[in-house]
């Protein structure tokens, strides 16, 4: 699945902010760690 930038970066804001562990959130909102990495190091 493609995200548009936006949705990336709100992913990425998400994850950040989050309480929770980053495994844990990426794992809520279905998005594998690695794809975080890359789209962090693309921002």
């Amino acid at each position: 699945m493609r995200y548009p930038a936006s949705e990336k970066l709100e992913i990425i804001r998400l994850v950040e902010c989050s309480h929770l562990p980053i495994k844990r959130t990426l794992e809520n909102l279905g998005v594998p760690k690695s794809t975080l990495h890359r789209w962090s190091d693309r921002i």
